[in-house]
């Protein structure tokens, strides 16, 4: 017994010859420019992801000095505003300010 191994006719044959992959490319679309694109955009009421502004550089209090405990307060943000302005001002940390300011209330009212 003989195996015919020719593959049956599907009866695409001369349709695929035919074919022209090129009729079907899509003409190449004009390049918009970026900043006609932005208005575009900006009409649309789109936003842009980019930063508007740089965030604002914040001093950094860190130093090491031994402090280990925390001690949370609430206070108005006026009195926070003046004691880190005081802190600043003398060239001392949030911590030794606070201890300054207590050594000095315990002179004041223990005085007599």
């Amino acid at each position: 017994m003989t195996i015919d191994k020719s593959r049956q006719s599907l009866g695409f044959g001369d349709e695929l010859e035919d074919l022209d992959p090129a009729a079907w490319a899509k003409p190449a679309a004009e390049r918009v420019k970026p900043e006609e694109a932005k208005k575009a955009a900006e009409a649309a009421g789109f936003r842009s992801r980019e930063p508007a502004l740089p965030a604002p550089v914040v001093k950094q209090r860190r130093r090491r000095t031994g402090r280990n405990a925390q001690f949370n307060l609430k206070t108005t943000p006026e009195t926070i505003e003046a004691f880190t302005r005081i802190a600043d001002a003398q060239g001392w940390g949030l911590g030794e300010a606070f201890e300054k300011a207590t050594a000095l209330l315990e002179r004041e009212t223990l005085k007599g």
